[in-house]
């Protein structure tokens, strides 16, 4: 009989640590499923995040370009104002 009443506490403690790993199993799964809902918002808000930026890179490019092309018409025709103003002040002389 007490080799059997030892079997029973041992099933007892071993039925104890089952029901601590199973508690535990059960709360990293509710982490696991939780981290997994934040990554896929993560990789979501990114994903959006990351089109936004290469849409006002795009943006910006365009602009300075545009900038680039008014600073050379600009510079042609103060360029050739200067040029008109030298004519017609050669042109004036006796």
């Amino acid at each position: 009989r007490a080799g059997l009443a030892e079997l029973r506490a041992r099933r007892e403690e071993l039925n104890g640590r089952i029901r601590e790993e199973e508690a535990e199993r059960s709360r990293l799964q509710g982490r696991i499923w939780e981290l997994t809902e934040r990554l896929a918002r993560t990789s979501e808000s990114l994903a959006k995040h990351l089109v936004a930026r290469s849409e006002l890179d795009r943006t910006i490019a365009e602009s300075e370009e545009a900038y680039d092309k008014i600073l050379e018409s600009s510079q042609t025709l103060l360029n050739a104002l200067k040029e008109e103003i030298g004519n017609a002040g050669k042109a004036s002389e006796p």
